[in-house]
C-alpha cells in the first residue's frame, strides 16, 4: 500500500484492490498495511475494508485502483476513485 497527502488539498489518497462492485456507483476497496509485532518483530499483514464512490461503474473485481478521501457521502463511503491502475484480465 502506498498513501500519499496531495500538498495543496490535503486529502489522502491510497492504493487497494478491488473486492466488490456489486452496488450501483459503489465499489469495495481493500487496503493492504504490513505492521511489525511488538513482540516478535514479524510482519503481519493487516487489511482495511473502504468504501468508494465509482461515477461510472467503470471497476471491476480485482482491478487495482487508486481512491482519494473526500467528504461523507453516505453513511459509509468516505473515498472516491481517481483511477483505475491495472486492470484484471477477464478469462
Amino acid at each position: 500500500m502506498t498513501e500519499k497527502v496531495d500538498a495543496q488539498n490535503k486529502s489522502r489518497t491510497v492504493m487497494g484492490k478491488v473486492i466488490s462492485d456489486k452496488m450501483n456507483k459503489t465499489i469495495v476497496v481493500q487496503i493492504e498495511r504490513k505492521v511489525k509485532h511488538p513482540l516478535y518483530g514479524k510482519y503481519v499483514r493487516r487489511f482495511s475494508k473502504m468504501y468508494a464512490h465509482d461515477e461510472e461503474n467503470a471497476c471491476q473485481i480485482g482491478d487495482l485502483v487508486l481512491i482519494q478521501q473526500s467528504r461523507p457521502l453516505s453513511k459509509t463511503k468516505r473515498w472516491k476513485l481517481v483511477e483505475v491502475l491495472k486492470r484484471e484480465e477477464q478469462q
